[in-house]
């Protein structure tokens, strides 16, 4: 009994002692944040028990010429956006793409919150015929857009928000500076950088137009917007390839691509959005533009993503962006 005792009594002081002898643990200093990673699973913003709204085709005459509009309203919405394509692929490509297992349809996840959504197709894109010119004209772009403003304005209290992408950014804020009593609130999502200064007059005569190129869109370039693969839902990019080549095979031909937009002008509330690896947006130029803004702009960078992040795993937090900036600064109808 004594032997047994002794040897517990010598097991507990070696134990003590190798505990003396250890190091004392410190917890390591606090490590940098990584940069953030697209989310591997997301959660969708549209519940999964929740159907969206039906797709509807409605169009609105501008001097004759029929611009096409797409549109998903829930039963009561409490708002209004239209969403502006950009230069290569029209609306429905962009902002209803269905992709199984994936919500990426901008429109079903605008919807869903309780925004009425419309999509309009330019003219030249999806089921909008080219203009007469054979060319899609950035003055003649912005009016159209400020018809459909019109349209999606009906019986609501508030001014209805417009988000334009990459090109169709520029076209949004040069619709708002064109017609300043129609749009509310600006989303310029991806935008490059707006020329920072009017187009000097030539004095050379003007030269007839050549004909449009109509040159078809490829495969190569329906991909080109995904750089991030990381980013991307199983089978979007393919579905988005499919669809885009479906909706637009020929290019449209633009003039006036490079329109100046007095930002000085504007007095819309606006959001500028983008993913921080868009190789289209140039971040310092951008901040130059929008601090000419009287009233500033609310920044949304989204880290890990690209010139399509709203077609990648940023989906939901971009819809919570948009929806919560919308929210915030409705502007009444005068």
């Amino acid at each position: 009994m004594l032997r047994r005792v002794a040897a517990l009594v010598t097991a507990s002081l070696l134990a003590c002692a190798g505990e003396a002898t250890r190091p004392p643990e410190v917890a390591p200093p606090p490590a940098s944040p990584p940069p953030e990673a697209p989310a591997a699973a997301p959660i969708a913003p549209v519940p999964a028990d929740i159907s969206p709204p039906a797709l509807e085709h409605l169009g609105v005459a501008v001097g004759g010429h029929r611009i096409q509009v797409h549109v998903k309203r829930p039963p009561a919405p409490w708002g209004a956006i239209v969403l502006v394509h950009g230069r290569t692929w029209s609306a429905l490509p962009d902002f209803d793409l269905q992709v199984p297992g994936a919500r990426v349809s901008l429109m079903d996840n605008l919807a869903a919150e309780g925004l009425a959504v419309y999509a309009v197709d330019l003219r030249g894109y999806g089921a909008t015929a080219r203009d007469p010119s054979g060319y899609t004209d950035s003055f003649q772009a912005a009016d159209d857009l400020a018809a459909v403003v019109g349209l999606a304005g009906e019986n609501l209290a508030n001014k209805p928000a417009v988000l334009g992408w990459s090109l169709g950014a520029r076209i949004a804020a040069l619709a708002a500076q064109r017609h300043r009593d129609a749009i509310g609130p600006l989303i310029l999502y991806g935008s490059p950088c707006p020329p920072q200064t009017p187009a000097r007059p030539s004095a050379a005569p003007p030269r007839p137009p050549k004909p449009p190129a109509q040159a078809a869109n490829t495969e190569a370039a329906a991909r080109s917007d995904f750089i991030t693969p990381e980013a991307l839902e199983p089978g979007v990019a393919d579905a988005f390839v499919a669809a885009a080549l479906a909706a637009d095979p020929i290019k449209a031909d633009w003039r006036d691509v490079d329109a100046w937009i007095d930002f000085s002008a504007l007095r819309n509330p606006v959001l500028a959005i983008h993913g921080d690896r868009d190789p289209v947006v140039d971040q310092s130029c951008l901040n130059e533009r929008l601090a000419q803004l009287p009233g500033g702009a609310q920044l949304e960078v989204l880290p890990g993503y690209d010139h399509a992040a709203h077609l990648e795993r940023a989906a939901p937090r971009f819809a919570a962006a948009v929806v919560g900036f919308v929210r915030k600064h409705g502007v009444p109808r005068g």
